[in-house]
Order: C-alpha cells, then structure tokens, then sequence
C-alpha cells in the first residue's frame, strides 16, 4: 500500500497533518528564542538577589530545567499515545505547553513577589518541559505514519523547517516591541512576546481538533496489535533498549549540540564576546535562518534517497572540525576592532590556584567571592575579557596584568550583619574593578562592534554555514528516529532519545559553555564542548546505527 502511493503528490489531508502537527514545533523553537534572547532579561527579572553574571547563568539554568525534564515527559506522553492514540495526546501537549508560556507573560517578578517569582516560573519551566517531552515524538510518529514509503524524509523535514519559522517569529516579535517600546522593554515590554503565544495556541488547537488518527495506529488498532505495556517493551527488553541507546549516542546527542551551536550559541557569542548590539545580531540570526530554512527539506528530501544516516554525520563530523575555526572568522569579521586589541594586549592573572573558586558557579553572588583571585577573575569574566592563568606563589594576592600595567587585586572581608561586604571591602574592590576597567577600554579591550567596520557579508555567510550544519543534522533525524522503532512502542521508544539528546545534551549547552568561558578565561573554551559531542557521535553513529530509509514502517511491528 505505501509502495502504491509514493509517487503520488501530497494530498491536502496530508497537508493539514503536515501543517498541524508542525506547530507544536513552532511553539518549542518560538518559547525557546524568546527564553533565549531575553535570559539577561528574565535573570533580572526573576533573580534579582545574584549578582549580574549570576543571574544569567541562573536565567539559562531555569530554561534547562525545562529541558532536563523532558525526558520524563518522552516517557508519560510516549505511554500514552502508544495506547491511547497520538492526536489525543499531542493534542493535550501542546495545551500545556502553550499555556505555560503565556503565564510566564503574566508572571510577577522578584521584586513583586520575592522567592516565589523564581520558584513559580521553574515550575512554568518544568511544566512545558514535560509538555515538550510529549510534543515532538508525537508531531514527528504522526507525520511519519501519514507519509508514503519514499517520502518520510522530505514530508518530516516540514516540522524542522517549522521550528526555525518559530525561531524567526519570535526574533521579529522582539526586535518590534523593542523598537517600538524602547526603554520600556526592558521593565514591562518583554512580556509582550510570551502572551502573543496564545494566539498561536489558539490555531493549532482549533486545526489539530480536525485530525484524524494515524493510519498505521488505527491499523495496529484494528487488528489488537497496541502494546499494553510500552515502556517495559522499549526500556525492558534489550533488543529495543539498545536501539534506544544507539539512537541517542549515535544520532540525537550529536544534532542536539549542533543545533544549538549553531543559532542560539552563534546568537549569545555575537553579543556578548563579540559584543554587537541585540538589534544587528538577531537581524543577522534572522537572515541567515531565512536563507537557510530550505535546506531542511532539501536534506530531508535528499535522505530519502542517499539515506538519513549519511547526511547527520557529515553534518557532526564538519561541526566537529570547523568550529574552531569559524567562531573566531566570525568575531573577527564582526568586531575587527577588538580581535586587534586582543591582539595586541596580553591579559594575564596571576595567582596561587588554591584561593581561585569556580567562575562559572550558577547559584553564586558577589560576596561567594571573596579571595584577590576571585575578583580577579571575576571583572574579567563579567566583561568577556580573554586572559590566560599565571601560577602565583603560595599566599600572594593575585594580579591582573593588562599590556605592561599590574594591578594588585583585593580580597573582601564580609559584613555578616548586612549580608555583604564590608564597607572598606566594598570600596577596595571597587577601586580595583575600576582601575582595571578603565585601562581595558583604553586598550580597546571591551570595544563594542562598529557597524561601518563591521563585515556583515562575511558574519552571514558564517552563519548561514552555521545553519546549513543544522539542517544536515536536523532535517533527516525525524524520519530516522520513526523508522527505528515499530509501531506499537514508537511514540515511546522515539521521543525518550530524542528528549534526552536535546533537552540534556543540547539544553545544557548554553550555560555549560557559558561556564566554562567565565572559569577558564578562554572566550573560544566553550566549544570543547559541541565538538567532542558531535564527534563522538560521528564515532558512534558510524560504527553501530544503520541506515532506516527503506524501512516499511507498515510492516515493522
């Protein structure tokens, strides 16, 4: 029957499948982007009692949870539509999940309602991360069952290419109310975006309660082929566990770090080490996201006749070897200026490594730090000053070094009564911080990106090189995971691999490489981390999965 079809041209019900099941998808990229370009934003909002570099981490941290969550819901959500059906059930995901993000909109923040601000908006988080874990497996079983044999790749690739259309409207949505709202945005404006959300639960609500069930589930309906007991069937037999395994070391961690490498990272590294203003940066981000949304059908198309498995790890084994060569391209090219005065002055601190904490710490505040090394590190780190560590002698107070002028840092004595520094304290690391700061502009070593010198050509093309990754990795991975599994645990089995891949993997990417930049002093340490993910999935995925794309998914049960 499916071999019948797959010359046909997509029907219109195939087309409203296509459509519907493609804006959950759209809810989880547009929830991400907002969360994402306004994490310094929220961190203020939510977390006011950290200090700046703090409240970011703890903002990036929160969007995390969300992610670190959806496994489970993979799991309950898989459950569910194995046996019950999959429209009913994404039907309610995508309730909660839209939900969710519109009452982070309505939210009070910590200066209305102290700890319960943050406490409540996690609780947002962990809610829509069990939603979402339920969301994608659901869309991508449901489009899959609905393709003809031949066309499940290029058919699945419209729901990749419907996240990056929900990265674009929440990039378009920002930059307007920013425009429009001004100094505004950043005390009220910014929830402007997450209540406009409802109007998108409200369509895909109102299209998805028009669907009809999957032909291969009603099939498998039909003849008393549902599982009973899904989740002892995918996790407690080995030969589907080890598929599970395999999915996930071998597929989804490695597309997950690309993904997120390549449009949320690429966005956090422009504006912050390399310092472009919000409004260029997403400007570029939206650019490169238009010129390269095509590309998710043209690989998912081109999987279904080379093979999915070729094309995701050409995509992470070229992620692998070129990132550390085209994030610094792009900060030069973005920021000429200032890759020159990190050029020309060196950044040393010096220090015994014993008084030294961990920079990138998610829960500390100003006064968690109060050896020389500490506030040592700290001013650079807060401003994305590269330096390089120095082994002082044991006892000593550390050092900055900036060109060929030393200033001798200052530890800080607390104050316990107020829960801070003490006066004196206060006033010698603010000297310190000051005096240094003051010589690293004068260096041009926190120079913002001139727009006339700015190579706005070169950074899109870098990251439309970016996205084009993302894509390869991205458009055939839907299609794969379906193929892997049979019908009665695939909604299970599927979206567990895929939630861990990009909920953990891929989740705690952005504060994991925040971390290590701030720890380490090195603006390009982050990396390490995609590239030995995408790596050793290259390594795993070529070595043990197989290629799915001739799978008749009818008969694989």
């Amino acid at each position: 029957m499916a071999n019948a079809q797959a010359a046909r041209p997509m029907t219109a019900e195939e087309k409203k499948v296509i459509f519907a099941s493609s804006l959950g998808t759209v809810f989880e990229w547009y929830d991400f982007y907002l969360y994402g370009s306004l994490a310094a934003i929220i961190g203020k909002q939510f977390f006011g009692g950290l200090d700046p570099s703090a409240q970011y981490i703890f903002a990036l941290l929160a969007f995390a949870a969300g992610f670190l969550v959806r496994p489970f819901g993979a799991i309950f959500f898989g459950r569910l539509g194995d046996m019950i059906g999959r429209k009913y059930t994404f039907l309610v995901t995508i309730l909660i999940m839209g939900l969710s993000t519109f009452i982070v909109g309505c939210l009070p923040n910590y200066a209305s309602i102290g700890i319960a601000a943050p406490s409540i908006l996690i609780a947002l988080r962990l809610l829509q991360g069990l939603a979402l874990g339920g969301e994608y497996g659901g869309a991508a079983t449901y489009v899959a069952e609905h393709a003809p044999m031949g066309k499940r790749g290029a058919y699945t690739s419209w729901i990749q290419t419907t996240a990056t259309l929900g990265l674009m409207i929440s990039l378009i949505i920002i930059l307007v109310c920013r425009q429009a709202l001004g100094a505004d945005f950043d005390t009220w404006g910014w929830r402007i975006p997450f209540l406009v959300s409802l109007i998108l639960l409200g369509i895909s609500v109102w299209i998805r309660l028009s669907l009809n069930e999957s032909p291969a589930f009603q099939k498998m309906k039909a003849e008393g082929k549902t599982s009973k007991s899904p989740l002892s069937e995918s996790f407690g037999q080995w030969k589907n566990l080890k598929i599970v395994i395999l999915a996930l070391l071998g597929l989804t961690a490695g597309q997950a770090v690309v993904w997120y490498s390549g449009q949320f990272y690429a966005l956090f590294f422009l504006t912050t080490i390399a310092k472009v203003d919000n409004v260029t940066a997403n400007l570029l981000i939206a650019a490169s996201l238009i010129i390269g949304t095509p590309f998710f059908i043209f690989f998912g198309a081109l999987s279904d006749k080379i093979g999915r498995k070729i094309i995701i790890m050409a995509g992470c084994l070229i992620a692998a070897l070129t990132y550390f060569t085209v994030f610094p391209m792009m900060l030069n090219a973005a920021n000429p200026g200032l890759v020159k005065a990190q050029q020309a002055t060196a950044v040393t601190v010096t220090a015994d490594p014993a008084t030294c904490s961990f920079q990138g710490s998610p829960i500390a505040r100003e006064i968690d730090f109060t050896s020389s090394c500490d506030q040592a590190k700290r001013v650079l780190a807060q401003n994305f000053i590269p330096y390089k560590n120095v082994i002082g002698a044991a006892g000593s107070p550390a050092a900055v070094k900036i060109g060929d002028k030393e200033f001798t840092s200052v530890g800080g004595t607390l104050n316990d009564a107020k829960n801070g520094f003490s006066k004196e304290s206060a006033a010698a690391i603010g000297d310190f911080k000051k005096a240094v700061m003051e010589e690293a502009k004068a260096k041009g070593l926190t120079a913002k990106a001139d727009d006339a010198a700015m190579n706005k050509g070169m950074v899109l093309a870098i990251l439309v090189f970016l996205v084009i990754l993302v894509t390869m990795v991205y458009g055939p991975i839907a299609a794969m995971l379906v193929e892997m599994f049979p019908t009665r645990i695939r909604y299970t089995s599927m979206s567990l691999p895929y939630h861990i891949g990009n909920g953990w993997f891929g989740g705690l990417l952005p504060p994991v490489a925040f971390a290590m930049v701030a720890a380490t002093g090195d603006i390009f340490y982050g990396l390490w981390y995609p590239v030995i993910v995408a790596a050793g999935t290259f390594v795993i995925g070529m070595l043990f999965v197989k290629e799915t794309k001739d799978v008749d998914i009818y008969a694989n049960d």
